[in-house]
């Protein structure tokens, strides 16, 4: 509780602050808690941070994570813990190599392979920010959140992470012209102290919101369209430099592609004052109902 009231960020810190319970030559075991869903599904990110924390806890703690490549394999139960295993496959004089694996109920829900680095100086050059998007504050002014399904509401109200869409959310519609890319601003709703290590573990948590929207922007489909199914099918993320998750990022998305039930999105995570903080990919398998696969949904 914060100051009385329900703290969703306290809640995030606690399910990613892993607990371990004995470790082998080759294995490391370690256990979290879920933070409920109001799907009653385990949140991707929830997963990627805790993997990516637990594997971090086996490496030197001069080596830090450069990427990341996992797949979710079955849906999470958010009334449940997840218990997690981590390999250490590799040992270099540079790079760590880290198999993690999440389970319950005896079965991996979601399977990861990442790399850790001891950064030394090298080249260095970056895609810039994009240009004329709409600070959080001025998107903020024309965002209606009481306009907002109930289900919606809740989930935006209960989330750790201050979300603010600068070409409009698509909870319940679609709003402006149907293309496949979009900007999004976060940060956590209050600060989280000072640890690289729980900034870089957020950071991947939050790489896993709204990186589908731009697949369901390019139709015209909002999140509140019955019958719609979405479900992520794997999900790499590269960092690339330091940042807070506390303070205002930028999350710059488009979809390559989509065909076959499945789309793919790309994004890119930047500082507000224009530092390429983090690369995204992701696909998702994605079911619309037949009578708006075609023409989309009409937006506002």
């Amino acid at each position: 509780m914060v100051n009385g009231q329900h703290d969703p960020v306290g809640m995030m810190l606690e399910v990613i602050d892993l607990a371990s319970s004995g470790a082998r030559t080759t294995e490391d075991i370690f256990t979290g808690s879920s933070h409920p869903m109001p799907t009653g599904r385990i949140f991707g990110g929830q997963v990627l941070a805790q993997a990516i924390i637990a594997a971090d806890r086996t490496t030197g703690d001069e080596r830090v994570p450069h990427s990341m490549h996992g797949y979710f394999l079955r849906p999470g139960d958010a009334s449940q813990g997840v218990t997690l295993s981590v390999d250490r496959i590799h040992d270099g004089r540079s790079f760590s190599t880290r198999r993690t694996q999440a389970f319950q109920h005896g079965v991996p829900i979601f399977s990861m392979i990442s790399s850790f680095e001891h950064e030394d100086p090298g080249l260095d050059h970056q895609h810039p920010i994009p240009r004329g998007v709409l600070s959080p504050e001025e998107a903020q002014q024309r965002t209606d959140a009481t306009t907002l399904h109930p289900l919606s509401q809740r989930l935006v109200s209960d989330s750790p992470i201050e979300l603010v869409h600068a070409d409009g959310a698509i909870y319940d519609r679609v709003p402006g012209p149907h293309v496949p890319q979009q900007h999004v601003w976060m940060r956590t709703r209050r600060p989280i102290g000072d640890d690289p290590a729980l900034h870089r573990a957020v950071l991947a948590y939050m790489s896993d919101l709204t990186i589908q929207e731009p697949v369901l922007r390019a139709h015209g489909v909002p999140w509140s369209l019955r019958g719609l199914k979405v479900a992520s099918l794997d999900h790499a993320m590269w960092w690339h430099r330091p940042a807070r998750v506390d303070e205002w990022l930028l999350y710059a998305q488009q979809s390559p592609s989509a065909r076959g039930g499945r789309g793919l999105a790309t994004g890119r995570i930047f500082t507000r004052d224009g530092e390429l903080v983090a690369s995204v990919a992701q696909e998702i398998m994605v079911r619309v109902p037949e009578a708006s696969a075609d023409g989309g949904v009409s937006g506002g």
